[in-house]
């Protein structure tokens, strides 16, 4: 009969994605596969009625107009962190005198997005994002996309299941090169990679992504006896059901077996293909869990703990010098490529020519070079050796690299600078910063597609963005109609961008977006901005008489006015700022640091000024909290040394929540 065959089909190929995309043993060949799978989506096709939501065929994409919220039955809280050995031992003696010697379970934390997966009689019905623990986004059809996430168990059981999707880094660097060769956007590391996937409205761009699942714990919903008694039989449980979980979890008899586990893997990670950032230690026996309970954000019977800062040594190729939109020269050290924090790494950030007589960094030398907070490596320390001596010392550039001109240094500052107003990679560098999230936000345009514009002659400023045609686009190298179409309507929807947008794409002197958010939410219009003196200007809190004066100048200047004259013509016309929605924030200062889960920070910003507050690039005496979330960097430290409120992503978000 049809439904047996289709069942048999479905049972097989379902066995078939577990053993490949799970157990990495595969047991089909792809032609085996791909003719069961044709046949399955033909007999569903003759027979709509018999299609279920745990068939393979439904792991298709589809398009969604938004995620729409949904409130989590268990909450999903957040975890304590540790940082030395030290602290790690201390508290597990806390529990030690409590409630006595605890076997521990230590697995690898998974640098990805937290999720919950809903099963009902073995059958995936829901899947939702961590979101704020309470309520996330449901996203169940790109998480139907992922074929590590099974949509049908081998038990039929009732069961919550959280895990963590993740981006393999090898797919990660090959996601990279195709968006490089595209001219679209690239991602910082395989987290951010992962982000941009799983919430993609089409799902059929989640599908087109490598995307996995490491499955960590499980709550089960049904009156099921012979139920795991322990953390470690659970994971073991979820694998029989069909899970992919995380191969290198290991019992530990105590703290000291913990640290052990820990500083194993602190050197073993790298040779993983995904990212880990630590490690999470959990109490094995779940009635002890149940008994230690939760505080109002973490539970008390785990704890991660978080790898240092990494370092990696390498050796200095050479160094490049780049120019960027304001004509400043920074140079760059190419690298022997070295595998660090997640990714490739085979450019590093010198910062100026100062800090390479500092460092005396050296063609030639082996360096050390770190990622702590920063998504940019940088080099941090020579690895000094008799060679190192014999080396040339560093002379900084005399002119530009890319047009010959004399480079100048302006009041007294460390940088040098290319002024020639048509060095091509200073214009380059500046539509760069012209379309991208800080500034007009326009996607899909790249530098390699704005370079080619350029080398055709197409465009000479940012202005000439807006005089472009789809046909402009299908002259270039690798677009095709629509990409074009994609870049040339992404362009036109940034016409309306606010007024703070537009004002940190002109990138004026010492205004960057903070400056510019102060300037659109104080005078509203640029005609207002544009009238002001310099006495006006300087007295708007946050700009002073030296920020003023570059602010006058710049709209003073007859290229500016000219500028601004084109754009209205191409109806480029800012938004004005948007009113506060309530003052409950007002005279208050927040800094963000870290990453957020449920929001980018440039939201978590807009949402602090729409409530009367204000937020800062640096911890000061004068910063009224520290909003910090995973992977706090110095500005978490500096908060805890001046006495700053800090502030957990959670905590802030009921402090929103209650204004």
């Amino acid at each position: 009969m049809v439904i047996e065959r289709i069942n048999f089909l479905k049972d097989e190929i379902n066995k078939a994605n577990y053993k490949y995309y799970v157990e990495d043993n595969p047991t089909l060949s792809d032609l085996e596969y791909d003719k069961m799978f044709a046949e399955l989506k033909e007999l569903e096709a003759q027979n709509p009625l018999l299609i279920s939501p745990d068939s393979p065929t439904q792991r298709v994409g589809s398009v969604s107009e938004k995620f729409f919220p949904h409130k989590h039955k268990y909450r999903l809280y957040s975890l304590d962190n540790t940082y030395e050995y030290e602290d790690l031992e201390d508290w597990y003696k806390k529990i030690v005198k409590e409630y006595g010697e605890q076997e521990l379970v230590c697995e690898l934390k998974i640098d990805g997005l937290a999720i919950a997966l809903t099963y009902e009689k073995g059958v995936f019905v829901r899947g939702v994002t961590r979101g704020d623990g309470v309520t996330g986004e449901d996203i169940t059809n790109n998480l139907k996309t992922i074929k590590a996430i099974p949509l049908k168990l081998f038990e039929p059981v009732d069961v919550e299941v959280r895990g963590e999707v993740y981006m393999p880094k090898s797919s990660f660097e090959k996601l990279n090169e195709e968006n490089l060769k595209l001219g679209e956007k690239l991602f910082a590391n395989p987290r951010n990679a992962a982000a941009g996937s799983i919430r993609q409205l089409d799902s059929t761009i989640t599908a087109k992504r490598d995307l996995s699942m490491f499955c960590y714990t499980a709550i089960f919903t049904d009156n099921q006896e012979n139920l795991p008694k322990t953390h470690y039989d659970s994971i073991m449980y979820l694998k029989k059901l069909g899970f992919k979980t995380n191969p290198n979890i290991e019992l530990c008899k105590d703290a000291q077996e913990a640290v052990k586990y820990c500083k194993e893997w602190d050197e073993k990670r790298f040779s993983l293909d995904y990212a880990t950032d630590g490690v999470v230690i959990k109490v094995n026996d779940l009635l002890v869990q149940q008994e230690m309970g939760f505080t109002s954000r973490a539970p008390k019977w785990a704890t991660a703990f978080k790898f240092p800062p990494e370092e990696a040594a390498t050796t200095l190729i050479k160094i490049e010098e780049s120019v960027g939109k304001t004509g400043a020269i920074t140079p760059i050290a190419v690298l022997d490529p070295v595998q660090l924090g997640g990714s490739t790494v085979a450019r590093a950030s010198l910062h100026n020519f100062d800090e390479v007589g500092r460092l005396d960094v050296r063609i030639g030398d082996r360096v050390y070079i770190k990622k702590a907070a920063e998504i940019i490596p940088k080099v941090v320390k020579v690895i000094e050796d008799e060679a190192h001596f014999e080396r040339h010392v560093y002379t900084p550039p005399e002119t530009c690299p890319s047009c010959n001109a004399k480079l100048v240094t302006h009041d007294d500052e460390v940088n040098l600078y290319c002024d020639n107003p048509e060095c091509p990679a200073k214009v380059c560098a500046a539509i760069e910063y012209w379309v991208s999230k800080d500034a007009m936000d326009i996607d899909k345009v790249g530098p390699s597609v704005i370079a080619q514009l350029y080398n055709k002659r197409f465009i000479k400023n940012a202005v000439d963005l807006y005089k472009l045609s789809m046909q402009d686009f299908m002259q270039l190298d690798l677009v095709k109609e629509k990409s074009a179409f994609n870049m040339y309507t992404a362009i036109q929807n940034s016409k309306n961008r606010p007024l703070a947008r537009l004002l940190t794409a002109f990138t004026i002197r010492n205004v960057g977006k903070e400056t510019a958010n102060v300037l659109a939410s104080e005078f509203g219009t640029l005609e207002n901005i544009m009238k002001a003196s310099i006495d006006e200007l300087a007295c708007v809190e946050g700009i002073g008489a030296i920020i003023a004066k570059d602010i006058y100048e710049f709209f003073r200047k007859p290229e500016t006015i000219k500028m601004i004259e084109e754009l209205r013509e191409l109806g480029v016309e800012p938004a004005p700022p948007v009113q506060n929605v309530s003052d409950e924030f007002k005279g208050k200062t927040f800094v963000l640091t870290g990453t957020l889960q449920n929001m980018t920070r440039d939201k978590a910003s807009e949402i602090i000024k729409q409530m009367g507050g204000k937020t800062a690039s640096s911890v000061s005496k004068n910063t009224s909290f520290v909003v910090a979330g995973e992977n706090a960097g110095s500005k978490l430290d500096k908060a805890q040394k001046l006495g700053v409120i800090i502030l957990s992503e959670n905590e802030f978000l009921e402090m929103i929540n209650e204004g």
